[in-house]
């Protein structure tokens, strides 16, 4: 592989253009050659905001010709489509980068970890929220043992989407990887999973609140972890109010944190990783630990979603290991499995 990581995005909807190509345009050992797109709007956007890439559409990307001089695919389109785009850049020799979620079943997911392995390249899942500054708080906190024995673990991303805007997650049904528990599910689940390990109960809830919903859109999940932890999951597109994106008991203190990290709206707004003020939480949104009557606020840990691809590099240039292994999120999919085969939607 060359010194700089010659790098293919195909998508550039909200996953492309917001959560991968920044980053990997802001790193030195990537150069983004090549973002593949059909849809007008997007190409054109991409070539303003990447003009050194080729914008090239699906049917010629298809071409094997296309991958020849590329080392690295990410994989950044709707989920049904994860599956056989990575396919495609395993057996064409590059290495492959899946937003998440990974693939739709969790036999999609081993096979294509048997394939990487079989061609001998990287593979990895983009679970970006591992690097939200709350949950690096949280890491901090429990590596430190300020909350003594955790004993629950809740964790929300709730938000207020009366209509669907996307057409694809309009279309979407759950068998091609729609609704709010393939969507948000699979990042509190594996922010669940990696904090406290596998899981031995699973229980959930499903509804599908929106008239035009063809999956769901207001999720629970309960896990109980093999450590004794049980973790609840909100995720839902219909709340007017949010609850706590986290609130951790221990026997000890309880660690509460209101606000989600900000890193989505910032590079929305275009403030990329590396520029000042990126990835910082703001004051009055730190989170509280201690007993009623006696909190202190915690400072958040920074975010960074760019050390996803940091980490990426030294997987691939110098031998590290992969930010995040996919057989994490094939667990996470077990999950979702579980879930959906407890109930019908509501």
């Amino acid at each position: 592989m060359t010194q700089k990581i010659r790098t293919a995005l195909v998508g550039f909807g909200l996953a492309g253009s917001v959560f991968h190509a920044p980053a990997i345009a802001s790193l030195e050992r990537f150069r983004l050659d090549v973002i593949v797109t059909g849809d007008p709007a997007r190409r054109a956007a991409a070539r303003t905001a990447h003009p050194q890439a080729a914008i090239v559409d699906p049917a010629q990307w298809a071409n094997a010709e296309s991958r020849r001089d590329v080392d690295l695919v990410v994989v950044a389109t709707p989920p049904a489509t994860h599956a056989a785009h990575a396919r495609a850049a395993l057996e064409a020799g590059c290495a492959v980068v899946v937003d998440k979620p990974f693939t739709v079943t969790s036999v999609e997911g081993e096979e294509l970890i048997a394939l990487a392995r079989a061609c001998g390249q990287v593979l990895a899942t983009y679970q970006n929220r591992r690097w939200d500054g709350e949950y690096l708080t949280l890491k901090k906190l429990l590596a430190e043992g300020r909350l003594g024995q955790v004993r629950r673990f809740e964790s929300r991303l709730e938000r207020w989407a009366p209509e669907t805007t996307k057409e694809w997650k309009a279309r979407a049904t759950a068998a091609e990887g729609g609704g709010v528990l393939y969507d948000l599910g699979t990042h509190l689940i594996d922010q669940a999973l990696a904090l406290f390990g596998r899981a031995v109960r699973v229980y959930g809830e499903l509804a599908a609140r929106r008239p035009a919903e063809r999956a769901d859109d207001d999720a629970f999940v309960a896990l109980e972890h093999a450590g004794g932890v049980v973790s609840h999951l909100w995720m839902n597109l219909t709340a007017a109010q949010a609850g706590p994106r986290l609130r951790v008991v221990g026997s000890e203190a309880t660690y509460v944190k209101q606000r989600a990290d900000g890193q989505e709206g910032q590079l929305r707004a275009g403030i990329l990783p590396g520029q000042p003020g990126y990835g910082v939480d703001r004051e009055e949104d730190w989170g509280l630990l201690g007993r009623d009557g006696s909190l202190v606020p915690v400072p958040t840990e920074p975010g960074n979603f760019a050390e996803f691809y940091e980490l990426l590099a030294a997987a691939l240039l110098d031998g590290g290991p992969v930010p995040v292994d996919p057989a994490d999120s094939v667990a996470a999919l077990r999950i979702i499995e579980e879930v959906r085969a407890q109930q019908v939607v509501w």
